[in-house]
């Protein structure tokens, strides 16, 4: 039912990614809302490249622009002045269609209010951005499986959200983020809504899939812990980046989770 539901998304003619091109890049980005009579510069002149296997958390204070630049660079936002290349696409030139294909295919999202489907079953959550590209029935299970079990919740596989702990819930986003092998994994406030243990827990499992799988992941955080696990860090102010704290830092490539599979 699940894969007849996004089968129209699916036959959307995608935009090819470039797999040695940056994870992310931006060029010259500008944001504004329009506030009544007043526009509001959220993002000012903003460049940022994000190369494959990093591990980048992006921090400041409320309103500096991480979100409005986290939504930019995901495709999530269109209403911007510059450039955006995703996997070496350019967001400009797309259609809608073609621009949610590419999200679909090329990036995870993890939030803070885990965004799960609650009448469905974990197993069902993450194996839906697999039916929404066009895999299989049987292979997007097949992998939806291998991914629960490797963030530690292949007993609760047939779980809905309502009966799983927070952390675990966050677990199930991350795999649904992971399952389709993206060349990016975006994350807004992870930790947000769970307590300082479950936290924990989940900063350790996303440092780890960095290291061991070379899997990139870019984190709008306010958490200094959170941050302190990244491997770079981009501190905003007033819409601007105003320190990058080291040069790139690329994870060594590991095993990776599953086997892409013929769509």
């Amino acid at each position: 039912m699940l894969a007849k539901l996004f089968a129209p998304l699916a036959r959307a003619r995608p935009a090819e990614p470039d797999l040695a091109a940056p994870a992310v890049e931006a060029r010259a980005l500008h944001k504004r809302y329009q506030g009544g009579a007043v526009a509001v510069a959220a993002l000012r002149g903003v460049g940022l490249r994000v190369d494959r296997g990093e591990f980048v958390a992006i921090v400041g204070p409320s309103g500096c622009g991480k979100t409005s630049l986290l939504n930019c660079l995901a495709g999530l936002e269109t209403e911007y002045e510059g450039e955006v290349f995703l996997a070496g696409v350019p967001l400009r030139d797309l259609k809608d269609a073609q621009r949610a294909v590419l999200r679909a295919r090329t990036t995870g999202f993890i939030f803070q209010s885990f965004n799960l489907l609650p009448t469905l079953s974990a197993l069902e959550n993450v194996e839906l951005p697999l039916l929404i590209t066009g895999t299989r029935g049987g292979e997007a299970r097949r992998r939806a499986r291998e991914i629960l079990g490797a963030v530690g919740l292949d007993d609760r596989l047939d779980h809905r959200p309502a009966a799983l702990s927070g952390g675990q819930q966050q677990r199930v986003a991350i795999a649904r983020a992971l399952v389709g092998q993206p060349a990016i994994v975006w994350a807004d406030e992870p930790t947000g809504n769970l307590d300082s243990d479950s936290a924990a827990e989940i900063i350790a499992l996303i440092e780890r899939l960095n290291r061991e799988n070379g899997q990139t992941f870019v984190i709008v955080t306010h958490a200094a812990d959170v941050a302190a696990g990244a491997s770079r860090i981009i501190r905003m102010r007033d819409g601007k980046i105003v320190e990058d704290s080291a040069a790139p830092i690329l994870a060594t490539p590991g095993p990776r989770l599953g086997r892409q599979a013929a769509d």
